[in-house]
């Protein structure tokens, strides 16, 4: 495998073609969050795993706004959160704790998104979470996993707790905290969280109307779920093509 040499904030450091592609696509997740309104300063976080038998991923380096995160500036960390390589920034505690207890069991995750939104939240401060009330939240309910909330982050001792509420599923609502989504691919776990931080949107606009709700048959409910169960992950690559081109018209330099 050929290697590429990366200019980060304090040096020159040698990495695989794999690992500057995956690079690549995360600094790219951390622009488009901030293209769409869903950051929240320098807080909530995204990593991805790198591949090999050394459970390192990336997260991003504690202090950077998302919209200036670009493939060389991101944090190479180990599962015991040491930083691995060079960097004149260290990571999000609570980041570490979240990310980590999902890369630790589940290792079809090559990446992790967790927001702050403020859609995102007000449907996981409702009681009962996202409602089958239009056709984006039909086609995530059923991947959708809960976790209660424990305060910030920052105790390792939820991890278990968090690994066992997130079981096989893709997304979750972290009750009164934000929204979680994982894929096997940065591509795919951003659309993942687009279309549940697009349900979200959609629930909160809908109740704000005061007016009764028409809610689709149990019927169509489940046919429109099994419909989401494979089809998010059948559009993400030419849904991350465009996404690409509008960062590239929009906030280029995340491939730096």
């Amino acid at each position: 495998m050929s290697l590429a040499t990366v200019q980060n904030t304090s040096g020159q450091e040698h990495i695989s073609d794999e690992e500057w592609k995956i690079r690549v696509d995360l600094a790219a997740a951390y622009r488009l969050v901030a293209l769409f309104g869903w950051d929240d300063l320098i807080f909530t976080h995204i990593s991805a795993r790198l591949p090999g038998n050394n459970d390192h991923f990336l997260i991003n380096p504690y202090g950077m706004t998302f919209d200036e995160i670009t493939a060389s500036s991101l944090v190479k960390i180990d599962m015991n959160g040491e930083i691995v390589g060079k960097t004149d920034y260290r990571v999000n505690p609570a980041g570490f704790t979240i990310h980590s207890a999902v890369h630790e069991v589940r290792h079809d995750a090559g990446c992790v998104m967790h927001l702050h939104t403020a859609a995102g939240t007000a449907v996981a401060t409702q009681e009962e979470g996202l409602l089958p009330l239009n056709q984006t939240a039909l086609l995530v309910r059923e991947q959708l996993a809960y976790h209660e909330y424990e305060g910030v982050a920052l105790n390792h001792d939820e991890r278990p707790r968090l690994q066992k509420d997130l079981g096989d599923k893709s997304m979750m609502l972290l009750w009164n905290h934000g929204t979680l989504a994982l894929g096997p691919t940065v591509r795919e776990a951003f659309l993942n969280m687009y279309f549940l931080e697009r349900a979200c949107e959609m629930q909160v606009a809908s109740l704000a109307g005061g007016r009764k709700l028409h809610y689709p048959s149990d019927s169509v409910i489940e046919v429109t779920a099994k419909q989401g169960e494979n089809g998010l992950a059948a559009v993400s690559g030419i849904a991350w093509t465009a996404l690409l081109r509008k960062l590239d018209r929009q906030l280029p330099g995340y491939a730096d």
